[in-house]
């Protein structure tokens, strides 16, 4: 009975101390992202309504959930610290409660909140993104403008294009060129100088066209002005921002990652990223928490501040080792699922040795 009792004791602390530590920092970071955004709201004219509601309504959950795993650990070595200095931990220690039965309340707190992020990461997040970056777009961002120059991309199965540049604004590329393929074997090449987007007709313009229809040696060449044709692309794959797919819930992004891949698309690694990305970051709940509890189970010379700087200095390290494992993904040759979870695989190392060490 007195272990139940125990048990439901750190998780209330355990949770308390979470949540009243998200929500201070979250006011915190709102007040901030006011004073910065204060003059795009006024000069933009954004309505009061759309900036509370559409705006930092979504803002919550998403910057909240994004660190929640930082707070976690910070908030287990504040409390658990707090403990220690009192003498509750060495109590319960002294009571006969051994050290691995001591985790087990942190562990089910953390898989409390680590269920918690898991859900809104993959699920309720990216619709509240849907708002907030739409928000973003029309009252705060510039307008978009795509600047990848020689642009090559796979869009159906044995089709290719190609542009020289491409305006989104006029939706129009320059230098393009259209290329079908049979069995390995080249069956139709179209080149234009400019091609056009005709939002009435929905079909593009091909403008100064020259046309090769090839059937093995024989060979049709047709040339022209203008005409109208019908390719499996839109201009709208070239008007979004890289973070349109945190718009997009973990079903919806599974389909568009084999649309891109079945493309060729440069931009997978990004988007295997942001997939493996919201598994891991909840699971790094558990790590933390069992290295924040072996941190700070113990009395130290300097008390809670050692303790608390230690695990922010950690955090701090988390993060940066987060952004260049994903970097080596999206820049590098690294697979984005070893990129995502390699500090995790690291900080368990790490988890691990100091767990050893806080049992002796």
């Amino acid at each position: 009975m007195k272990i139940k009792i125990l048990d439901w004791y750190i998780i209330r602390k355990f949770l308390g101390t979470f949540f009243f530590a998200l929500g201070l920092i979250i006011a915190i970071a709102i007040v901030f992202d006011i004073s910065e955004k204060i003059d795009d709201f006024l000069e933009k004219e954004a309505p009061m309504r759309a900036i509370v509601f559409d705006y930092y309504l979504n803002f919550i959950p998403f910057f909240g959930n994004l660190f929640s795993p930082l707070f976690v650990f910070i908030s287990v070595i504040y409390f658990t610290s707090r403990m220690a200095s009192q003498t509750e931990i060495v109590a319960i220690l002294s009571s006969g409660v051994s050290f691995k039965r001591l985790l087990v309340p942190y562990m089910v707190g953390a898989a409390i909140l680590a269920s918690i992020s898991l859900y809104l990461n993959n699920y309720v997040i990216p619709h509240s993104n849907t708002t907030r970056i739409a928000f973003e777009t029309k009252y705060i961002k510039n307008p978009f403008i795509y600047k990848n120059k020689h642009v090559h991309r796979q869009i159906a199965p044995g089709e290719f294009i190609y542009f020289e540049s491409f305006n989104n604004i006029d939706k129009i590329g320059y230098q393009f060129s259209f290329e079908k393929f049979k069995d390995g074997k080249l069956t139709y090449k179209l080149l234009s100088d400019r091609v056009i987007w005709d939002s009435v007709k929905t079909k593009w313009t091909v403008e100064s066209y020259f046309i090769r229809h090839i059937d093995g040696m024989n060979e049709r060449v047709e040339s022209g002005f203008q005409k109208d044709t019908v390719f499996a692309f839109t201009p709208d794959e070239f008007s979004r921002r890289s973070n349109y797919i945190e718009t997009m819930d973990t079903g919806v992004l599974n389909d568009f990652i084999k649309q891109e891949q079945s493309r060729g698309s440069e931009e997978v690694p990004f988007y295997l990223v942001e997939k493996y990305r919201r598994t891991s970051f909840p699971f790094a709940t558990f790590i933390l928490t069992i290295i924040g509890v072996s941190l700070s189970s113990r009395k130290v010379r300097g008390g809670i501040g050692v303790q608390i700087g230690a695990g922010i200095l950690l955090s701090f390290t988390y993060i940066m080792f987060m952004q260049v494992s994903q970097t080596f993904a999206t820049n590098g040759n690294m697979p984005a699922i070893l990129a995502v979870w390699l500090p995790n695989i690291f900080f368990s190392i790490i988890a691990a040795y100091l767990l050893r060490s806080a049992m002796k």
